[in-house]
């Protein structure tokens, strides 16, 4: 199995169902598994069965491996990239500010004028 960038699949595994993968036959090959929600609600052959036998600690334990994993991945900006950024969206948010201000202070002055 070849694994893209930006895949969900488990780091233990390299698929998200926990299966090894070399098993399992494809339609094309002539091996019927049955439906996809036939197998994600386990009415499907299963040879491992790995994932009904996981306990919720265990499955806890897997959830926050995959976590960490994927935090990881994440490229984390450096501190100039972070002050960069920041700036920018103070700037902005403070031009935006100004402009809604402008519109608010004439159209209080607009209406105003119009009713009195």
């Amino acid at each position: 199995m070849t694994e893209t960038t930006g895949s969900t699949a488990t780091p233990e595994s390299g698929n998200p169902e926990g299966a090894d993968g070399a098993d399992e036959a494809t339609p094309a090959e002539g091996g019927d598994k049955g439906s996809r929600r036939d197998r994600k609600a386990g009415r499907a052959d299963k040879k491992s069965g790995k994932r009904a036998k996981k306990g919720v600690f265990a499955r806890l334990a897997l959830f926050y491996r995959q976590i960490i994993a994927e935090l990881r991945k994440v490229v984390w900006p450096s501190r100039n990239e972070l002050v960069n950024y920041t700036t920018v969206v103070v700037v902005f948010v403070v031009v935006v500010m100004a402009f809604v201000a402008g519109l608010d202070y004439g159209f209080s002055k607009l209406s105003l004028w119009v009713f009195g």
